[in-house]
């Protein structure tokens, strides 16, 4: 996993099963892949691309990794997660229905109960994990992957399963960011730019979100999250305009407008530094 020069880690599309207790990241990170969460007990607390999650034992979470998301400490909790990340352009390949992959690219992560889907969740993931680590039978776990990721949008759809998050629409309750001290105030400013990073905010108005000077603002924040307030609101912006250019027919200017950028070169520029190549070669790659 490479450490960007604004401190928020990117990790490098692959197919890969974790299982164990979840570490507590020190800054948000993000990858092209789709993740699978499944939690086995305990719970997984997020800060995703700014707002609150949890998840919970017994449930599954389903999300692109491009948005920024960082999990934090439940504290004295015991947990015990499995991961899995499926690279985008392989998930791509699938031809999953247009509305499906608009959902999956989205800056929510979709949660579902575990009995929702297949009758022993637990023992699937653990095949994944010895299959991958076995290194002979990646196909049938793409395979067998793909049949779940399918019934987990199906059960989605079928249950309304949201939870939280910017992009919910009107009627939905907000999500409940812990005000607890340095940490509470940290996730409350993230959860503002998450909210508002399409509007032309700037470090100051996030600081006076939270009744706070800007340079005690900034400091906290830099030392909770890992990353600066400015980045933060940039890389969210970034995973909306990836977002748009795989899901939308757009022109990169509409993009760069929608996203929050309020300049063409910094839209560009901005982009080429996160995902390493233009937003026009980006989107003829992974459409």
């Amino acid at each position: 996993m490479a450490l960007a020069d604004d401190e928020v880690e990117l990790a490098e599309p692959a197919l890969w099963v974790r299982h164990g207790t979840p570490p507590v990241m020190r800054r948000p990170h993000r990858h092209d892949d789709l993740e699978l969460n499944l939690v086995h007990s305990g719970r997984l607390e997020y800060l995703f691309g700014g707002s609150y999650l949890q998840v919970e034992a017994g449930e599954v979470a389903l999300f692109w990794g491009g948005t920024p998301h960082q999990l934090v400490d439940p504290g004295a909790t015991p947990t015990d997660v499995s991961w899995v990340h499926i690279p985008l352009t392989e998930v791509l390949s699938w031809a999953l229905p247009a509305e499906q992959v608009a959902v999956l690219l989205r800056a929510w992560p979709v949660v579902v109960p575990a009995t929702a889907l297949v009758r022993d969740v637990a023992a699937l993931f653990a095949s994944w994990h010895h299959d991958v680590l076995d290194g002979g039978h990646s196909t049938v776990v793409m395979l067998e992957a793909q049949a779940f990721v399918r019934r987990v949008l199906a059960g989605a759809a079928q249950d309304g399963a949201d939870r939280g998050g910017p992009d919910r629409g009107p009627t939905a309750e907000p999500a409940t960011v812990p005000q607890s001290g340095a940490a509470g105030r940290a996730a409350a400013m993230a959860q503002f730019v998450a909210e508002h990073y399409r509007s032309p905010i700037t470090a100051s108005d996030v600081a006076r979100a939270v009744h706070l000077s800007p340079s005690h603002a900034m400091t906290l924040f830099k030392r909770v999250v890992g990353t600066t307030v400015g980045t933060y609101i940039a890389r969210c912006r970034v995973a909306e305009a990836q977002r748009l250019l795989i899901t939308s027919d757009r022109t990169t200017a509409e993009i760069a407008h929608a996203a929050g950028f309020t300049a063409q070169s910094s839209f560009y520029d901005t982009f080429r530094q996160v995902c390493g190549t233009s937003p026009g070669t980006y989107r003829r790659t992974f459409r």
